[in-house]
């Protein structure tokens, strides 16, 4: 039987494709911007006929339907991401998070410490051999689809075919649902003048030759826009994000000093806009790999010059990292962040970055703070964290102690709270003397 003909005979309705769930599976959904919402929507719309199944995902953009209140029973999230979406639920006890590092995850399902019974993906059309690619999210998605007992594929004439370890062959799909939608789309808020500023200090650490990772968020694009002038920056990075394109047209992004991968973008999925997705398509220099192959520490360090630059929520004086939590409450997760923070420490000549604004929105809290808040997860360790950095400056940490990290850091801190962070020092016997008006120059 050809593959045509296969495709052709598993073609279905969305209705008809999740008639496969049975109470008490455990379903992956494809995260990212490339969740499957037809498949969703059915899948909800089956809900008065199913019982304890367990919906399994990382990080999804747009409506989630199956936290809902009167879905109690009938599905429960088990989030190895939380975004805006499924915060209220996790934090209200109606959906769980696993904290996990990215790259652990697809060990998860291969292991079966995570069993899926189901995996419900979007895919682009198949190419003249049979070959779906898994487009903007191959980084957990394909993994999770191979490690499924059943795959249900979206065919999505709008996901882009992208290139590198990402495609399936139609023989491994058990179900095809052809759509034709706009794919979820995220474009971060514009760097503010204090994420400038960070950005500015951030891209005065980044020399020829680097090989960067950028974190989500605006700060990591605010970087990108002062990078203009550097020459043959190379990419490795969970996440290919909207200013990259940009960098690459103008020829600061060749990768021809890379060490891993030389001439080549390394990424595990994308979050952006049409214009990225249309770039991505089909495009030779970007290729794009699972989670445990981009993010695995060991990988990361094989690029010489690595640098990483991600954010965080606070930091202590002592360099403790909280970046998933506020307080007791889930915010986030681990993501990649200690993957490439370790990664880039590993690396020859390579830099981890913490980069964070001195101060909550409002202003009227530090972010640099004497202890973390109750509750508050430690992502990063002391020894994790090499530099920090604010709109005030650098703070550098390796190899320091805890008083040195502590002067480094409250110099970066907002003077509003430089004061109140010298006191809370000496209080916790940081400093054996107090420095009134403020830290020796």
């Amino acid at each position: 039987m050809s593959w045509m003909t296969l495709y052709r005979s598993r073609l279905k309705s969305a209705d008809e494709a999740v008639r496969i769930v049975v109470s008490g599976n455990k379903i992956y959904l494809g995260s990212g911007c490339a969740a499957p919402h037809a498949l969703i929507t059915a899948l909800v719309g089956r809900a008065e006929d199913l019982q304890d199944v367990e919906i399994i995902h990382h990080l999804t953009l747009g409506d989630a339907p199956y936290i809902a209140g009167d879905m109690k029973g009938h599905f429960r999230l088990n989030d190895c991401f939380v975004g805006a979406n499924t915060r209220d639920a996790v934090n209200e006890g109606r959906a769980d998070y696993v904290p996990v590092h990215l790259h652990e995850m697809p060990r998860l399902f291969r292991r079966g410490v995570i069993p899926l019974d189901c995996a419900f993906v979007v895919v682009s059309p198949p190419d003249e051999h049979g070959f779906c690619s898994f487009g903007i999210e191959v980084g957990v998605t394909k993994p999770a689809a191979l490690c499924a007992k059943v795959i249900v594929a979206e065919v999505n004439r709008q996901m882009p075919r992208t290139l590198g370890d990402s495609f399936i062959h139609v023989s491994k799909i058990h179900s095809f649902v052809e759509v034709d939608r706009d794919l979820d789309e995220f474009r971060p808020e514009p760097p503010s003048e204090v994420e400038k500023k960070i950005g500015a200090n951030v891209a005065g650490l980044i020399q020829d030759g680097a090989c960067l990772q950028l974190g989500l968020g605006s700060i990591p694009n605010a970087v990108l826009d002062y990078l203009g002038d550097r020459r043959d920056l190379g990419v490795h990075t969970e996440m290919f994000t909207e200013a990259l394109p940009h960098l690459v047209d103008s020829g600061v992004v060749t990768g021809e000093r890379k060490t891993f991968h030389p001439g080549k973008v390394v990424a595990g999925f994308i979050m952006g806009t049409r214009e990225v997705y249309d770039f991505a398509h089909d495009n030779a220099l970007i290729e794009f790999h699972p989670t445990d192959y981009v993010n695995h520490p060991g990988n990361i360090a094989k690029n010489d010059n690595m640098v990483a630059v991600n954010s965080a929520i606070q930091v202590d004086l002592t360099g403790q990292v909280c970046s998933d939590s506020i307080g007791e409450k889930i915010y986030s997760g681990f993501g990649g962040q200690a993957d490439f923070m370790r990664g880039a420490a590993m690396a020859k000549g390579g830099l981890p970055i913490i980069a964070l604004p001195s101060v909550t929105s409002g202003g009227n809290l530090s972010r640099i703070i004497p202890n973390l808040d109750q509750g508050a997860g430690v992502v990063l360790t002391r020894a994790d964290v090499h530099v920090v950095v604010t709109e005030y400056g650098v703070a550098h940490m390796l190899g320091r102690n805890v008083r040195q990290r502590a002067e480094a850091l409250i110099r970066i801190a907002h003077p509003s709270f430089r004061e109140a962070l010298l006191q809370a020092a000496h209080q916790r016997g940081l400093f054996g003397r107090l420095f009134p008006g403020g830290l020796p120059a």
